[in-house]
This record gives structure tokens, sequence and C-alpha cells, in this order.
């Protein structure tokens, strides 16, 4: 089945994407009373002179310039930046509502500590001097008793000044258990280094391709830097860019695509690798293959030993008629396919479900990253980048004792860079299972900054299992989300229009980019930016740990680290490198061979092991596999439902369209035919079951889901924030465990087998 632009139904579907066939205006209008009625903290503002603070929104990693408008000392509204590289003007529905993130109820107004059970929610306000000697005590005994490694840290991301400074900490300490929350990023970053040996982000210029294969990304969805994309998006149609969008479910990015072809769920690198077959066998590949790669033809090692190349490998396993049996898709399909991409002046394949919140098999990355270098589009405009991070955070060795030294030897508990897992960086779902499970050594100490892993990370149950078994927990949220309702200690950090930092590397933006994000207003609460807390309790340890964070303060750190660069984040808002990608492009490759790889034979850094060295498929086992489960559960991302460490503030939720959220009922999409046989019909209440759990759900038959699948939404079902938003639908994560991905050992779950029947 193929539905192109001008279909009925995707010119139905996609208008959900905009404005006019959107609930939105409706639902604002008729509700607009309401609002003003109910919600008391909405700030009115006093008479006073207007002002405007240009600064960087820290929302999502998008990373996008925000102009913040002032009345006197009150920020009353949030717009995007005219002219910022990343979203040039533009802003999407949550960073317009992010004044209800500064204002909202939601907000840790001063530490408090826990006198109830966890995740009972009593807690009792203390001064910022106990809450911090509480942490350094605690951490000092744990210390003191030879066991440094059992304290971990978890942060949003391992990018930044602040990411840095908790880094730096954990190894003076002596821990190695460092973690950042997991995403696609992971997949793209192991992909660039096993192919290309670079330890880099993927960056793409969108601005200059003529021809968008997307597997499954939601490029008006959410996916990369959103507003961006959205910009990118209308770009494309202006010019005539042709968008073709794979994937199960007729998404808003689908429905806006010139085509939309559905596809059996996990497939994915079979269709990328039976796109590569036509395109070597009609010899439509670029001369890049010839002049700056490895592997894509046999090879013999030195012990004589010959290898089957990409080549050989596409050409003998992955025919049109073979993949189409894998993937549910026309072999005639696969052949325009892969001669309208191969044909294309500069061709861009992307994958990363959704938003990108899950990384994915590490094969379908590499299948989908050796597309693009099948037509020479790698390190080149209008192609994928391999983007450095911006080489400014330059401080000095610690000084390691004893203790720090050897606590650092004792190895990471996730596994990540170890003996299995060589070439991955943080595995956090293997970390909350090894610690559920007793496996390794007990965590005594876990903090946690900008990350919500009880809410968003699969498997709910083994997180929450895990938690129980960590002796103290401390977090730096500013708001009161899952996790943070199960900590000890919370050390609230500012709300990040209070707060001052650098925002590096925008999701997907091609070359190196640094973006300041400014202090907009006072903190309106006895809150304190983080990076002060965590250089507070260095000094209050004291020792080399005092002195590896020697700062007055992290303003004086933050501008000393910019150094030259600080002038001009101070006046601009951001920093480019303008001169990335100008040295000659032998050079662009750091692996063993010197050149782009087809076949991973060894990475400079010493790592020996091949590890499926060619990207192949391979299908992943899904949980519940047999006639238990009949049906498969796959989620579903839109722009209307924050489902990261982020939530929905009221304005954003009251977008929802009924068919998603209806009261507190969440509906699950099911095709007509599935529906029928179920004897389900529209709007009837349902169970959904699976191997992890078991929900009352509503039904909502579209035809644009494959028949023998459910979707739901992500981003629904809290349990903590507020009214508006807890109690709501159904978390996708309880649903859903964790499936290893066996190269990488990141989560590569694409769905769950799953049973629907009338409740």
């Amino acid at each position: 089945m193929k539905i192109g632009r001008r279909s009925f139904l995707s010119f139905l579907i996609g208008g959900a994407a905009g404005t006019t066939l959107s609930p939105l205006p409706w639902k604002l209008t008729d509700d607009l009373s309401i609002w003003t009625q109910n919600w008391p903290w909405t700030p009115i503002p006093e008479d006073g002179e207007a002002s405007r603070v240009q600064t960087t929104c820290t929302l999502c990693p998008g990373g996008c310039g925000i102009s913040v408008r002032k009345v006197g000392d009150r920020a009353v509204k949030i717009e995007g930046m005219q002219d910022h590289p990343v979203n040039k003007g533009g802003i999407c529905i949550l960073g317009l509502a992010g004044l209800q993130l500064l204002y909202g109820p939601t907000r840790v107004k001063a530490p408090l500590k826990r006198v109830g059970d966890r995740g009972e929610g009593k807690w009792v306000e203390i001064s910022w001097n106990q809450a911090i000697s509480e942490v350094a005590e605690k951490l000092g005994e744990i210390r003191s008793s030879g066991k440094p490694h059992t304290l971990a840290c978890i942060a949003g991301s391992d990018r930044g000044t602040i990411s840095q400074l908790l880094g730096r900490f954990l190894t003076v300490y002596g821990s190695p258990n460092f973690l950042r929350t997991p995403s696609m990023y992971d997949s793209y970053e192991l992909a660039l280094y096993l192919m290309q040996g670079a330890q880099a982000s993927a960056g793409f210029d969108f601005e200059s391709v003529d021809f968008v294969l997307s597997f499954g990304s939601g490029i008006i969805d959410g996916w990369g830097s959103p507003v961006r994309m959205f910009k990118a998006n209308s770009l494309w149609q202006e010019k005539g860019c042709r968008v073709v969008q794979i994937e199960p479910r007729l998404s808003n990015t689908a429905a806006k695509s010139d085509a939309w072809i559905p596809i059996n769920p996990g497939t994915e690198a079979a269709l990328a690798l039976g796109l590569a077959h036509v395109i070597v066998k009609e010899r439509l590949y670029n001369d890049f293959v010839n002049t700056s790669s490895f592997g894509f033809y046999d090879w013999y090692d030195d012990q004589g030993s010959v290898h089957r190349g990409f080549e050989q490998v596409v050409l003998h396993d992955y025919a049109p008629d073979t993949v189409s049996q894998i993937t549910g898709i026309d072999a005639n399909t696969i052949v325009e396919l892969a001669q309208g991409f191969a044909k294309a002046v500069k061709p861009l394949a992307i994958c990363g479900r959704g938003q990108g919140l899950t990384p994915g098999s590490t094969h379908e990355f590499m299948a989908v990253h050796a597309l693009n270098a099948l037509v020479g589009n790698i390190n080149k405009p209008g192609g994928v980048l391999a983007v450095p991070d911006p080489d400014y955070i330059r401080w000095p060795e610690p000084a390691m004792d004893q203790t720090a030294s050897q606590g650092m030897q004792k190895g990471r508990l996730d596994d990540a860079g170890g003996e299995r897992y060589p070439y991955t960086r943080y595995l956090m779902n293997r970390f909350f299972e090894n610690i559920a499970s007793s496996k390794g050594y007990p965590i005594s100490a876990l903090l946690i900054n900008a990350s919500n892993p009880l809410y968003c990370l699969p498997d709910n149950e083994t997180v929450k299992k895990a938690f129980n078994r960590i002796d103290f927990i401390a977090s730096f949220s500013s708001y009161m989300d899952e996790t943070t309702l199960y900590a000890d200690l919370i050390l609230p950090n500012h709300c990040y229009l209070e707060r001052q930092e650098d925002i590096p590397s925008p999701a997907g933006f091609e070359k190196p980019f640094i973006g300041l994000s400014k202090a907009v207003v006072e903190p309106h609460f006895n809150t304190k930016h983080i990076g002060d807390t965590i250089i507070e309790i260095a000094k209050a340890m004291g020792g080399n740990i005092a002195e590896a964070l020697s700062w007055d303060g992290f303003d004086a750190c933050l501008q000393e680290t910019l150094g030259e660069k600080w002038d001009m984040l101070n006046d601009k808002g951001y920093w480019i490198d303008e001169q990335f990608l100008s040295q000659p492009e032998g050079a662009l490759f750091e692996t063993a061979s010197g050149k782009f790889e087809f076949f991973v034979k060894a990475i400079s850094t010493g790592h020996e092991k091949e590890l499926d060295a060619l990207p192949r498929y391979k299908p992943l086992s899904i949980e519940g596999d047999g006639p238990s489960f009949p049906l498969l559960l796959i989620p579903y991302d839109t722009m209307r439902l924050a489902s990261g460490y982020v939530y929905n503030p009221p304005f954003v939720i009251k977008t929802v369209e009924d068919t998603v959220l209806k009261g507190n009922d969440i509906f699950v999409e099911v095709n007509p035919k599935t529906a029928a046989a179920l004897g389900l019909a529209e709007g009837n209440f349902a169970t959904l079951s699976t191997p992890k759990g078991i929900a009352r759900v509503r039904v909502h038959l579209f035809d644009g889901l494959m028949p023998g699948l459910v979707a739901m939404p992500r981003g629904l079902g809290h349990t903590a924030y507020d009214s508006y938003l807890a109690g709501k639908g159904i978390n996708f994560n309880e649903l859903i465990g964790p499936v290893p991905d066996p190269v990488s050992g990141l989560d590569a779950a694409f769905g769950i087998r799953a049973k629907l029947s009338a409740a």
C-alpha cells in the first residue's frame, strides 16, 4: 500500500498538524473563560516598562533561540528569536507555553527533605545549608567506607558545563557511574563511531537536500530540533524536495510527505539494505565508494582469510523480492524508491522513530548511514555530518587520591564500555536492571538532574524496584516529577528562565554550535543554580574534591570555561564554528583504514572486536511472541504531548485532540478491519494487555494504521505534577519493557506484543 500527497486520507490526517483543521483554536476559544477563572496562578503583570531578553530555550534538545518579553520584572511572552541559526524566529507550542513552567504550581520552591514513605509526597522544608550539609555528609560516609563507586549520577545530557561539572565531581569522588538519558542520539553516535571513527553527533544539512528518505523519523512530530524541522519541511515543499516517510502508521509527518510507505515494524534495516541492493546492482552509487570507503568490496585480512564486503552481502541476501516478504512493501516500490533516491542530487536518509526518544537497532542506524555513503553524501553540504562537540571545556586534570583511583577501577555498573559492549557509552536500562536483580555491586547514592527515569524509561516496575534498593536519592529538579517525588532530598534548581548556562550542540545542527541561556528574571523562590549547588557540595567535602571544583561559583566557572567565546555569546546569544569542514576530505575519517567503513574492521582507539562488522538485518525478538498476544502495540509521538523530562503545561495539554484523550481516558488507534475482527467499534472501552501490564483504554478507528497493530501516544499517564496532567491516560512505558540490541546493549524495542478485548 502506498499513499501519495493528494490522497484524501493524507489531507484529512495531515490537516491535524496545521491550524485550519486543528481543534486547537476552537478548544482554546471555547475554554478561554474557564482558564481565567480556574488558574489563579496565571500572572497579571503590573504596568511598567517593556523590555526583551534574548536567550536559548532548554525545554528540548533543539536549542532554539527565544526572545522573552518582559513588563517590568515580569516575563509575559515568549517568541522565537529572529535570525537565530537554529529556528530562525520560529517557536513550538511547548516553547510558547514556557511561562507556565516558570509561574505554574508544580515548582519546587525550596529544599525539601522526605519525612514519609518514598513516593508518598510528605516533605519538610529545610535550609540550603542543611541540604548541602546532608548531601556532603552522606557522600562522605560512603567514600570513607571505601565504596565511592557506589555513587551514581543521572543527567539529561552529558554536554555543557553543568554536565561536565557533575562528571568531574563523580570522577574525583571515585565513581565511574555517570549516565545520561538514552535516546536515538546514542545510536547515531555509535554508528558514526563504528563507520567513521568519529566521536561526534550526527548533523544534517536539511536546508540543501532535494530528497529526504525518512525511516520513521517524526520530521514534524518533534524529531531533532522541532522548529528547524518545521521550517525545513516548508522549505522542501516550496522548492520541490521529495519527502518519503516509511513507517507503519500515518503520522502527521507521513501525511505531509510526498509518499507514505507502510512497513512492518522493526524491518527498517532490511528495507535500507534492499534499497542498497538496487543501488549497487544498477551501479547507481557515487564514486565516494571507490575513493573513500573500505569494506565495500571483498577483502583479505593479514592471515589471508577473505571477508565478504558490503557489495556481495546486499546483492546475495537483500534482493527486492526477499526484502518485500520481510517488510510488506511491494518489490517494485523498493526498486523505484532506490532509483529515485540514488538519482537525486542531494539525497539524505535519516532514522530514529518518532521524536527519537529511544535508541534503536545498531544495524538499522548503520544500514541507513550506509545509504548516505552509497550516494556520497557524507560530511558535505546537503548530507549527514559528523559534528564534534565544541572544544571549549579544557579544565586541568583533577588530582586523584587513592580512594578515587580505586573506585574508578571498579567498572561501570551498566556494563557500558566493558567487554560485552565495548563501544557503548551509557546503558541506563541495564543500570536499573542490574540494581533490581542485585547483579554487580549495589548503588548507595544517586544524584539526578534533568531526568525522569521513573516515567521515561520502559518497564517502570523494574526501575521502581531499583530505586527501592538505593539508600539515598537526591534530585535537583525544578519540578515535582515522578522521580523527584521518589527522592529523599530535593535541592531545586532554578527554572530554565531563571538561570544561565551554556547549551552546546543543538540536535541535528550541521556545525559545532554553542547557545547561551540567560537568566531572564530573578529567581521567584528559594531555589539555587545547580552549578552553585555542586560547587558548594564539593567545598563542603573538602580535599581533592574541593580543589577540583574550586570556582567561587557557577557564573565564574562558566565565564572562565567559555574564555574568548564569552563576549560573542553574551552579545549574540550563540557561537558557531564557521570553519567546520574546511579540512581535506581524507582527514574526516579516524577509522583503522582511514576511510568510511562499510565493514567495521577495527577502531583506532584499540578495540579489536568486530561485533557483526557489516550492517545487516536481524529480527529482534519482541516480548510476548506467541498466540496469547496476537497484536503488536507500538507508540507514537505528537508535538502536543511532551514525553521527556519536561512535562506538558496546562495550555499544551488543552490542545490534545479528543481522539487521543477525552477526560481522563486515553484512546488507542486500531485499524477498522482489526477492530471489526475483535468486535470493537469507535469509542468502545477495551482492555489492553501486554506481558508487562494491563490498561483500560478506548478505541479510535484509524485507517492510517496497518492491520494487526495498536498505536498508543506517549506523554500521558503521569502520576505527578498537577491536576491538569496527573491521572490522564496511561504511560506507554508501563506496558513495554526494553529489548537489548545485541551489538550495543541499548534498548532497541519498537513495540511489544499485545491483546485487545472488550472491557
